[in-house]
C-alpha cells in the first residue's frame, strides 16, 4: 500500500507561479520504480490528466509524458531518495482552477494517461487563480 500527500496549492493571481509536492510513504515502497503522475479536477468536470513520469526501471526512467493544455507551461520531476514527486506550474490561468492530485502506477513501457490505471491516489490539493 501507498500513501501519498500533496502540498503546496492555495490561491495565486493570473500568471504567477506554484509549485506542487508530493510525498509518497508505505510499508515495502520502492517509490522509485513507480510511474508517478499528476491530475486535476476542476467542480462539474471530469478527474483531467496533466503530465506523468517514468520510474526508475530498464525503461528509459524519468521519462515524461504532458497533455496539450500543459505543455510548456507545467514541468513535473521526481526525486525519489526523498520518496516526491513535483509539478512546477507557471503562467497559470483561471482556468487551471482545480483540486490537484497525485498518483502512482505501476511500471509500464508506456506511462499512463488515464486515470483508472493509477493504483494510488492522494487527497487532493486545491489551486485557486484568479483573474
Amino acid at each position: 500500500q501507498v500513501q501519498l500527500v500533496e502540498s503546496g496549492g492555495g490561491l495565486v493571481h493570473n500568471g504567477d507561479s506554484l509549485r506542487l509536492s508530493c510525498a509518497g510513504s508505505g510499508s515495502g515502497l520502492t517509490f522509485a520504480t513507480y510511474t508517478m503522475g499528476w491530475f486535476r479536477q476542476a467542480p462539474g468536470k471530469e478527474r483531467e490528466f496533466l503530465a506523468t513520469i517514468k520510474g526508475a526501471t530498464t525503461w528509459t526512467g524519468g521519462s515524461t509524458v504532458y497533455s496539450d493544455s500543459v505543455k510548456g507551461r507545467f514541468s513535473i520531476s521526481r526525486d525519489n531518495a526523498e520518496n516526491s514527486v513535483y509539478l512546477q506550474m507557471n503562467s497559470l490561468k483561471p482556468e487551471d482552477t482545480a483540486v490537484y492530485y497525485c498518483a502512482a502506477d505501476r511500471p509500464r513501457f508506456r506511462p499512463s494517461v488515464n486515470v483508472s490505471d493509477y493504483l494510488f491516489w492522494g487527497q487532493g490539493t486545491q489551486v485557486t487563480v484568479s483573474s
